[in-house]
């Protein structure tokens, strides 16, 4: 069998250069494609490199079917992904080919996973999500539902913001500076447009009904993460660990995944929400929100190069006794993210790979084993502090426990 054609959409945006760059480096030469045909020529003269492009409209997935092969692995960094993705997606299922992506939308994902039928039927393998948001909880929560055994069925996942140069990472806290500093325009987009959008969690409905995905705004909940002797509280979000590790660890009956790129300004960031959501439900205030978001300042900027990530997941019991902590410690969002991308497809395009046909979370379409090879060469890496480890002899914290 032929090693498998990767096809990057997205080439000319922030991301996407950070994904090209990494294949390149790795020896592989992707078939770039877009709508602008010009900007991707001058692309490629920027890297001298004999890269093949595809001028086709992104959001046709008509267009799309007569490009892509079952034989192909698509990587997409076209955002936002509601309203540019979803004809890749689809296009991808139903040729057949493997399918990654950098969405960091919850509404995108939870769309994603509800079209599994077409991509199983088709030999797919879609994974959506496939970078920051949200591999490294994914990997995070699956290793500490591991060590903590069956037992374990409840799972928090929080993701944080460090700083490199700044004395200790682990000690360091995020400021509401930061969440502007380290990222790029097009993620605060993504973020001022997600307190819009109807969220979600996994768990019980209610006492005595099974476990499954439900509705829930974002920032419900702020849960507190003691790690390093320090408190981090985080904001619920919705993510694809909400999909991911039930599929892979049945027994769960409660998956939190959370935000603490605020720091103390994480209730204020929340309290704003909550007042905000029943305005954001409106059809003027969706609108005006939209027009907010894309006039952000700084929306050009580069984000500074010493942000790092952190993400710490707690497994815990019925009664809420911390049984496992895991903490993985990592380069800035973007280095992860093309980095993830850039292994996730070069293994997928391997002649041999086998992978999970289906919509799937990263540990369920590439196993733990796996996938902790992709982590470790994104330079993701355990972080352990004894503090934590003594903190789980001892017993549960009560400030571990968010409203």
């Amino acid at each position: 069998m032929e090693r498998r054609r990767i096809v990057l959409l997205g080439a000319t945006g922030y991301t996407g250069q950070r994904v090209l760059r990494e294949l390149l480096a790795r020896g592989e030469t992707p078939t770039l494609v877009g709508r602008n045909r010009t900007k991707m020529v001058a692309l490629t003269d920027r890297f001298t490199a004999n890269i093949p492009v595809a001028q086709v409209d992104i959001t046709s997935s008509a267009d799309l079917a007569r490009l892509l092969e079952p034989s192909d692995v698509v990587i997409s960094t076209v955002g936002p992904f509601m309203r540019l993705g979803l004809a890749t997606v689809t296009a991808a299922a139903q040729a057949g080919a493997h399918y990654l992506d950098s969405t960091g939308e919850g509404t995108f994902v939870r769309r994603v996973f509800e079209s599994d039928s077409v991509a199983a039927a088709r030999g797919a393998t879609i994974v959506p999500a496939f970078g920051y948001d949200y591999v490294p909880g994914n990997f995070a929560g699956a290793l500490a539902l591991t060590r903590a055994g069956e037992r374990a069925t409840q799972i928090e996942i929080g993701y944080f913001l460090t700083r490199s140069g700044h004395g200790d990472e682990l000690r360091y806290r995020s400021t509401l500076r930061d969440a502007f500093t380290l990222t790029t325009g097009g993620t605060r987009q993504t973020l001022v447009s997600a307190a819009a959008d109807d969220a979600f969690a996994h768990r019980r409905p209610h006492a005595g009904a099974p476990a499954r995905l439900i509705d829930e705004r974002v920032g419900k909940r702020v849960r507190t993460f003691r790690y390093a002797g320090m408190n981090r509280a985080a904001m619920t979000i919705a993510g694809s660990e909400h999909l991911g590790l039930p599929e892979a660890f049945p027994q769960l009956e409660s998956v939190d995944v959370c935000m603490g790129w605020f720091g103390r300004w994480t209730r204020p960031v929340q309290a704003v929400a909550a007042l905000q959501a029943p305005l954001l439900r409106t059809r003027s205030g969706r609108t005006t929100l939209t027009w907010l978001s894309e006039r952000l300042p700084g929306s050009h900027r580069e984000p500074n190069s010493d942000g790092r990530s952190l993400v710490i997941a707690v497994a815990r019991d019925d009664s809420g006794r911390a049984l496992a902590t895991t903490a993985l410690a990592g380069p800035d969002p973007y280095e992860m993210t093309a980095s993830l991308l850039a292994w996730g497809a070069i293994h997928a395009a391997a002649p041999d790979a086998v992978l999970e046909p289906g919509v799937h979370g990263p540990v369920a379409a590439f196993g733990i084993d796996t996938l902790g090879i992709g982590a470790s060469e994104a330079g993701i890496h355990h972080v352990d502090e004894p503090s934590a480890l003594r903190g789980l002899r001892e017993g549960p914290d009560p400030t571990t426990r968010g409203v």
